[in-house]
Order: structure tokens, then sequence, then C-alpha cells
């Protein structure tokens, strides 16, 4: 794709779409419409680099993106532009192959059934991709997993809210070009890594992170492997067993600027950059999930996620300790979709990090999505 995109309108709600090189025809993510193409020259702009932005820290030089060649929107029915939640869901579970796990398509359900229930997400406005879905497009590919990473960013504005949930492995890779503390990216595994390659941190960063405006909040909860900087912030937030923390600054010393254009940022996550994350049945003896999300949603079901502070420490006293016994409150998301109460058991030693665009207070900070 050339330095400069292609849009044109779409001939029923005028949205901008991004054409991609030669397209004669476009379908609309928003309403679905088919807009054809009479002359593909129309509209020549310079795409939104977060590079451009005068909002940067000074002292801190922005890596221009390099443009992405995925320029079409996953299927199904985004927000309409009244609606200010948005979510992107994806659980890979490598069925039929060496690397298959069990749990991350339940996690993709359960969490796309907390958003909507406990959170008012318009069921319209979550794009869901797992092996389970039909239409192609929806299939968690790196093609299509980066497709609708830009939709979830796409068109966002002051006051929304928005969602990014992985489920799959995760792996890491040496860093070539200085911006990482430890000397590796981490990355996400798509379904099709062996042949196509895994998305890197950097990618990330630059898809839903730099060009995050003023006024837009961004979740991304990612259970997988070596997961603790996977969004690449610039803090992350170190916590001991008994809830006393401190930031840990992970800004590159290559001046190179991993934060937002203003937006706020936050990721939670599996485990640390150098550990791995389970996907187990241990945790819920109804079915397997991958620890992370399982814990992630109990602490919610179980008001213990008031303060960002209370929501990891419950997470990882889970992880960490998990008894045995039944929750018996019968309406949490697992007992409305798995129909009984989760068990819990021993022999996890992961530890969920949190990484922020800013150091923030933990335990007063109220968590939302």
């Amino acid at each position: 794709m050339s330095m400069l995109a292609m849009l044109a309108d779409c001939s029923n709600c005028r949205i901008a779409l991004e054409l991609p090189p030669g397209a004669k025809s476009i379908r609309c993510a928003v309403c679905q419409a088919v807009t054809r193409i009479a002359d593909s020259s129309q509209s020549v702009l310079p795409p939104p680099f977060p590079g451009h932005d005068p909002s940067y820290p000074s002292g801190y030089t922005p890596v221009m993106p390099s443009p992405s060649p995925y320029s079409y929107d996953p299927a199904g029915q985004p927000p309409s532009v009244h609606v200010t939640k948005k979510a992107l869901i994806v659980g890979v579970s490598y069925k039929d192959t060496n690397h298959e796990l069990k749990g991350c398509i339940n996690d993709a359900k359960y969490m796309k059934h907390l958003l909507i229930t406990k959170f008012q997400f318009p069921e319209s406005s979550i794009v869901m991709l797992t092996e389970e879905e039909t239409d192609p497009i929806r299939i968690p590919t790196g093609r299509n997993m980066r497709a609708a990473l830009s939709w979830l960013i796409t068109g966002c504005q002051s006051g929304d809210s928005l969602l990014f949930h992985f489920s799959g492995h995760g792996s890491r890779q040496r860093n070539l070009n200085g911006d990482e503390i430890d000397g590796y990216d981490e990355t996400l595994c798509p379904l099709d890594f062996e042949t196509d390659g895994m998305i890197i941190d950097d990618e990330i960063n630059a898809t839903i992170v730099k060009r995050l405006p003023h006024g837009v909040k961004l979740h991304a909860i990612i259970d997988s492997c070596h997961s603790g900087t996977v969004l690449d912030l610039p803090f992350l937030c170190r916590m001991n067993s008994t809830g006393q923390y401190e930031w840990e600054d992970h800004r590159p010393k290559t001046g190179i600027w991993k934060g937002s254009s203003g937006g706020e940022v936050i990721s939670i996550s599996g485990c640390d950059d150098d550990q791995t994350s389970a996907d187990t049945s241990a945790l819920s003896k109804i079915t397997s999930t991958g620890a992370m999300t399982y814990c992630f949603i109990d602490a919610i079901e179980h008001g213990n996620a008031s303060t960002y502070g209370s929501l990891l420490s419950s997470m990882r006293n889970t992880i960490r300790n998990a008894p045995r016994g039944s929750s018996g409150s019968g309406d949490s998301v697992f007992d409305m979709l798995s129909g009984g109460g989760p068990s819990r058991s021993r022999g996890f030693t992961q530890e969920p990090q949190l990484t922020s665009c800013e150091p923030f207070d933990m335990f007063t900070k109220p968590f939302s999505l």
C-alpha cells in the first residue's frame, strides 16, 4: 500500500472508507452497504499517523508506523455513531495442531457475556474472531486480527470506551530496534502464525495505542504467555503479594514514545514477560478456560474489582491460592453459561500484570470498562 490512503464515502451512510489498492467496490462495516468505485483516484488523503500529533511529550520522537496492508473491516454490525462502547474479542484454539488449547473459545464467549450483561456493551458493537465463526473474515488469522484491531479504534471519539480481549498463544522474539528493556519483543499468535508469522508488540502499539485520541479509554485483556508488556506501554505496575506496588518505567532509552495521542490505555495481562499462562480446567471443573480470563471475570462477579488495585490483587490471589469450593452464587457469568458454579484448585505460578500509559494510584482509581 502506498504512503497515501485511498478514501471514498459510503454510498449509504457516508462514512469514510479506506480502499484497498485497485478496489472496484467495498462493503461498509457500519451499514453493510456495498459501494462501487467508479474512479479509485478520488479523495487521496494522508493517513492520520500519530507522529503528526503535537501532543507527544517533549523529548520523545514518535516513530511513524508502517502503513497497514489490511484495509478492510471485519464483517458484522459495528456500533452506530451514537454508541460509545466497542469491543474486539479474539479466541484462538489452534484446533487439530500441536499447539491446541482447550479454553480460549470459552474465554471469548464468557468475555462477550460479561461485557453485555455487566458493562452494557451493545452486542452489535462487539466483533468476535474465533474458529467457530462461519464467515471467513471472522476467523482469527493474522490478516483478520490486524483488520479488526484497526476497526476497533477507527472513528473513536472522546468519551468512547474500547476493549480488546485476546485468549491464545503468546511468545516473544529477539528485539532488533533497541526499544525493549529485556531485549525481547512480545507477540500474539494468530491461527496461522506458523505460516504468516506473529503480531509483535510494536505493531499492536502502533495500531491501537499511538493513534488513540484524548478522551478515549482503551482496555486490553490479554490471556497469553509472555504478555506482560505486549502493548508496549510505558509503565508497568510491579505489585507484591501484599498489594504493595511501584511503577516501573519501561520507556525505551531510544526516546521512542510508546504512549497514546492523549487517550487512556490500560492493559491487564495473564503473566509477566518471562512467564507462561495456564490453559486449564482446574479453576472451573465445568469447562476449560484460561486461568487469567477466569480470574478477571471472577473478581468482577464477586465484587473484588472496585479499583484497579483490588482487581489485580484479587486475580493474583485467586491464581496463587485458589482454594477448592464452589462460589454458590448462582448468577455468575460461569453459572449462566455453563449451568453451575466454578471450582478452584491450587497449582498456578503466573502473575497477572498491569501496564499503563501513565502511572496512577492503583487503590483509589475506580475500575470501569
